[in-house]
């Protein structure tokens, strides 16, 4: 397939990008590293793969205004020198590179937090200083500055942020500004900040590339309304902005805007009413991951250009595979958030489950072998296959056995579960890479030991085995392993799920879908989670609330700690998971002592109250094992095997630290 819009060149102000991708703002902690060359070398790494333009991570105007203490900024001399090295790479590779300047506002992680008024966010435990007419000056003389640091250092332009809840955004709306003067109280009034922001940052950068984040839609009570949307985005458009790009949600807002859950384009439609309100371009964004879905976006009028993210933390090269048509072999975004954004607020260096290379550019290196070498990898599950693919790539002869006739082992239960069927797309890229290297692949048959004589080296990645929960009647019919659930076995109306971990709650949320998945349905997951219109509701929160289908099937989710099941989730999808089971009404329990399963259910206690739960089906979800059963023979061989994956550590489905695994160790190879 080709991609006559995606590829097609566009005109942004005094600015021709060579095609309409741009790779949206990242916070990764690189900048905070104070290593530049390995700054550099990764928005030059993506530039080498073709994308037309490039947004930095969010820099700071001031120290008030950064994300966290000490986050990164323009400051002095130094600092436009340490920019001028990555905007000098990123020309060298022949590409662009605005900077963004975000001030957090009230989202700033410190006690020196400002904004338009002092309510506290509910994920931060700082109450910003409301600004006075002096504070306010400040903070708009210091992103002037800071935008005129980011030209003399090499930028091409600079991207106000105004989305997101951060602090232009929250002088917006009365959410957060209870103001009475000249900066609160009617709507032109709340606008003036941004404008007035816009007008002098152009003033001062001359003709280069100003983009300004518009938020489309709050999702917060006492948002914007479309109307106040549109005036803003025109009012932007006069002070000077080149280019809107569009932002969805607020950080504190209770709907999951790029989560794998959430539809892909989700919210692509209000870009495309937007559009023919201005006389600027639009760029679209959250969850757009191939180019497919990209190039469908603009040809179809909706926007005209298209941000992604995440995607390029997945594939640098994805540009340029695209425009090769080999998009099969691009590196797909899952939007798991695991390596991401799990790491950023975390206060971890950002990478990406499917690509451990993203922000290790320059300590991961993958060079040729000097001396090629003859590699056994058993196992072609996410470690496995990462292993062998890595290896492959370096110039090993590999061979990759396993006894299942398909790759992706593990993966194929997780795309199984509603709300994860993104990782059937990383199936199929593993699918596809393999078809496309040079390993020898042995599927479908048993492998013994003998059959791994004659190897330079051997890599057992052969997984897990489900552990048993020790419950009295474990061996009874209505109880069933995760593995046979997700493939599809038989599980009565009323089910208890037992262990509440990553694969407890996935599979309590295959047990109560009901009919189409919302993720493969806008429509459907725009009701489910209560998303409406602005222009009938501020902040376009529907105001019946969420609408979710009924659940299939009455579940309890039980876990043996005494602790609120899902707490060590996901940093930033926990909290959806756990949603999502509410809504259908799962009920979920800690510090459950199991006593037995009967014919009349599942007897449990809970602080001293024994009870028995009327269930038709007991789901075992109590962890796993390593499967090594291959390495005692192995030993009697004399051969001493590299061991990754779930046979190393059995954590869960962790196909992250898998994949990072089998790429590492076949990196030193």
């Amino acid at each position: 397939m080709t991609y006559p819009h995606l590829m097609s060149p566009i005109t942004l102000g005094a600015v021709t990008l060579k095609n309409r991708v741009m790779m949206g703002s990242m916070h990764t902690g690189l900048e905070e590293t104070g290593d530049w060359d390995r700054v550099a070398e990764f928005y030059a790494t993506r530039a080498r793969g073709g994308v037309g333009l490039m947004v930095t991570g969010g820099m700071a105007p001031n120290a008030e205004g950064g994300v966290f203490p000490g986050a990164a900024g323009l400051y002095t001399a130094q600092d436009i020198l340490n920019h001028r090295r990555v905007t000098d790479r990123v020309h060298a590779a022949g590409g662009r590179i605005a900077m963004q300047i975000l001030h957090a506002g009230r989202y700033a992680y410190g006690k020196d937090c400002v904004s338009a008024s002092a309510v506290k966010s509910p994920i931060s435990p700082f109450v910003p200083r409301a600004l006075d007419e002096a504070g306010i000056e400040k903070q708009i003389a210091d992103i002037v500055t800071a935008a005129t640091r980011a030209i003399e250092a090499g930028y091409d332009g600079v991207e106000v942020m105004g989305s997101e809840g951060y602090f232009l955004n929250q002088f917006l709306v009365r959410h957060t500004n209870r103001r009475e003067d000249r900066w609160g109280g009617s709507y032109e009034n709340r606008m003036r900040l941004p404008l007035e922001v816009v007008r002098r940052v152009r003033a001062a950068i001359g003709e280069a590339l100003l983009i300004y984040r518009i938020s489309l839609i709050d999702l917060i009570p006492d948002g914007s309304t479309w109307d106040e949307v549109v005036q803003l985005a025109r009012g932007i458009e006069a002070a000077g902005a080149s280019v809107l790009n569009t932002g969805i949600g607020w950080h504190e807002a209770r709907v999951p805007t790029i989560a794998t859950s959430v539809p892909r384009a989700a919210f692509a439609h209000l870009t495309a009413r937007l559009r023919p309100e201005v006389g600027i371009p639009v760029i679209t964004s959250n969850r757009i991951n191939t180019p497919e879905l990209a190039e469908s976006l603009l040809a179809t009028g909706q926007a005209d250009m298209v941000s992604m993210a995440r995607p390029f933390l997945a594939d640098p090269d994805f540009v340029a595979k695209a425009a090769a048509g080999q998009a099969a072999l691009i590196a797909p975004c899952i939007a798991c958030n695991q390596a991401c954004l799990d790491h950023t607020f975390s206060g971890k260096l950002t990478s990406c489950l499917v690509n451990p290379r993203a922000c290790h550019e320059t300590e991961l290196s993958l060079t040729p072998a000097t001396a090629p070498r003859r590699i056994a990898v058993v196992g072609a599950g996410p470690a496995g296959l990462s292993a062998a693919l890595t290896a492959a790539a370096r110039g090993h002869d590999v061979h990759l056995f396993d006894r299942a006739a398909q790759v992706g082992g593990q993966l194929h239960l997780a795309a199984s579960v509603p709300g994860k069927e993104e990782f059937a797309g990383l199936i199929r890229w593993f699918e596809a890479s393999l078809a496309a290297s040079t390993i020898t692949a042995h599927l479908g048959a048993e492998v013994t030991p003998d059959r791994l004589t004659g190897f330079d080296e051997v890599v057992l990645a052969t997984g897990i085995q489900p552990r048993a929960a020790g419950i009295p009647g474990e061996t009874a019919p209505k109880v069933l392993g995760y593995r046979a659930v997700l493939r599809g076995a038989p599980v009565g109306a009323r089910v208890a799920v037992i262990g509440a971990g990553g694969i407890g709650f996935d599979v309590a949320e295959f047990l109560v879908q009901h009919g189409p998945s919302a993720t493969l349905n806008a429509g459907l997951w725009r009701r489910e989670w209560g998303v409406g219109d602005p222009a009938a509701q501020p902040g376009g929160l529907a105001p019946e609330g969420p609408q979710p289908e009924p659940a299939a099937r009455e579940v309890w989710l039980l876990q043996r700690k005494p602790e609120k099941p899902g707490r060590k989730l996901g940093k930033t999808t926990g909290w959806i998971h756990r949603a999502a089971l509410q809504m259908k009404g799962v009920r979920m329990m800690g510090g459950v002592q199991y006593d037995g399963i009967t014919s009349e259910g599942l007897a449990i206690t809970v602080q001293g109250q024994a009870q028995v739960l009327p269930v038709d089906s007991v789901v075992i979800c109590a962890g796993q094992e390593p499967d090594r059963s291959l390495l005692p023979g192995l030993q009697a061989l004399g051969i001493t095997p590299h061991v990754i994956g779930g046979a190393d550590v059995a954590a869960e489905l962790d196909a992250k630290r898998a994949i990072d695994q089998g790429t590492r160790l076949a990196a030193r190879l």
